[in-house]
């Protein structure tokens, strides 16, 4: 009896090892495919430079389609496809202007309108201003607020590690501050960046006016940080000063665009559907490499890596490039709503939206008995310096995906510098580290890989 067991744990050792083996193996072609043949720094390379900033609605997005899905079709797929979806059309207008005055002297800032926002009249606004740090010390002024500008200028907190939590610890005043500044009769907003450095680039992204009537929509604008500084320090001077800022932006009908979809079918289980993206649109400032142009070709790439090394996955594996998740999600939630209408079963979801800097690892989302799965995998990884596995949100565009059983992802790369450029003039292809892309490519579908191998554990 006990020579059985001896025998039945070195049989099942023997599998480990083997295993073991196989996967450290193919963890080495993944990498070397990324790193020796990739073609993602050259698809972003014309996403950037050759088409431009790809804001929802605009012929640049259109254009950006046509592209994903033809260089979709040179890769060998089962399939590739074009999603419709109806997205918001805003039009940013010409250059905003905007300055300090002070007594008799004018103080140039950058300002940029943030996306969604109304334009200010035809010869610009002018209004003294009121600092405020959080919405809570709006509501506390009341009535002291009627006919300025709200200025909010809480900074992102720069003691945190983790930059997307101070990130999120300050976007509430640019998504909901003109909403909350309209109910107490202010006529504009002004907005610090959210920015963890100083400098002089405003950074846009999407804010919201609710449900308060169209006719109490007040514009609202970005600050440099630089220009934050400024502002903050001579209203100290002098209360009293003004503000002038103009802007000419709008919001138009909504026009058809695409989700760009390509996909391997699964060998084994073609049922069960595994997806890795990043979304296609990026804001009008620049043309947004970091944001989303890395996540997008990143994801292209996971297929072509799969395919070069001749792997053929157990169950359907697409590439889904989101359109509109900047300033509406709709791309994310049409792709659910066709995925219910179809009967699809997702049982994982891979994002990349978090810039192209050196890959660090993954948050999830999962329950414990799939993240625990998932964690003793982590020895693969930590030879190609990938350390860092945590619960926690997978991504925007994924966020919508429903299933019985899901396992939804996020891939972390380093993001000390992500803030210097998000939303902003300089999220620039100059701004990308070939190699660094590539690597996150490689971490990606390595994961991917090994989901594909080893299945998910059903929820109780």
């Amino acid at each position: 009896m006990k020579k059985g067991i001896y025998l039945a744990v070195l049989f099942l050792n023997g599998i480990s090892l083997i295993a073991q083996t196989n996967n450290e193996q193919t963890f080495k072609e993944i990498y070397k495919a990324a790193l020796t043949n990739a073609k993602c720094y050259t698809w972003l390379d014309y996403l950037s430079n050759d088409i431009g900033p790809r804001l929802s609605g605009s012929a640049n997005a259109e254009k950006a389609v046509q592209y994903t899905k033809s260089q979709l079709e040179t890769l060998g797929l089962d399939k590739v496809y074009l999603q419709e979806v109806m997205v918001p059309k805003w039009v940013r207008g010409e250059k905003e202007t905007a300055y300090i005055l002070n007594y008799k002297t004018k103080m140039n800032v950058p300002i940029c309108a943030l996306g969604g926002s109304v334009a200010t009249p035809k010869n610009g606004l002018t209004a003294e201003v009121i600092e405020v740090h959080t919405i809570a010390e709006l509501e506390s002024l009341g009535s002291k607020i009627k006919g300025k500008i709200v200025f909010f200028n809480r900074p992102m907190d720069p003691e945190n590690i983790e930059t997307f939590k101070s990130y999120g610890g300050c976007v509430d005043q640019r998504y909901a501050g003109a909403m909350e500044a309209s109910k107490y009769g202010a006529v504009g907003t002004i907005v610090r960046s959210m920015n963890l450095r100083l400098d002089d680039f405003p950074h846009t992204g999407t804010q919201s006016y609710g449900d308060i009537p169209k006719s109490d929509y007040i514009p609202t604008a970005a600050i440099s940080t630089n220009g934050a500084e400024l502002l903050s320090k001579t209203l100290k001077e002098n209360p009293k000063l003004q503000f002038y800022f103009k802007q000419s932006c709008k919001q138009m009908e909504d026009v058809l665009s695409y989700n760009v979809i390509g996909e391997i079918k699964g060998s084994e289980h073609p049922e069960k559907i595994m997806i890795v993206g990043g979304h296609l649109d990026s804001w009008d400032l620049a043309d947004g490499s970091h944001d989303d142009g890395a996540g997008v070709v990143q994801s292209m790439e996971v297929l072509k890596i799969l395919k070069n090394i001749g792997y053929k996955p157990k169950n359907t594996i697409r590439v889904v490039l989101f359109m509109n998740e900047e300033n509406g999600g709709r791309g994310g939630a049409k792709y659910e709503e066709l995925a219910k209408t179809n009967h699809e079963n997702h049982i994982f979801a891979l994002e990349s939206d978090s810039g192209g800097f050196s890959p660090r690892g993954f948050s999830f989302e999962t329950d414990d008995a799939n993240f625990n799965k998932i964690v003793s995998w982590k020895y693969l990884f930590e030879p190609y310096l990938i350390h860092s596995f945590v619960k926690g949100h997978g991504g925007s565009d994924i966020a919508p995906l429903t299933s019985k059983t899901l396992v939804k992802a996020g891939l972390k790369p380093d993001s000390q510098r992500y803030f210097d450029y998000h939303h902003a003039s300089n999220d620039t292809f100059d701004a990308i580290n070939k190699r660094e892309l590539e690597l996150g490519a490689a971490t990606m579908a390595s994961l991917m890989y090994l989901m594909d191998q080893n299945g998910i554990e059903k929820s109780n």
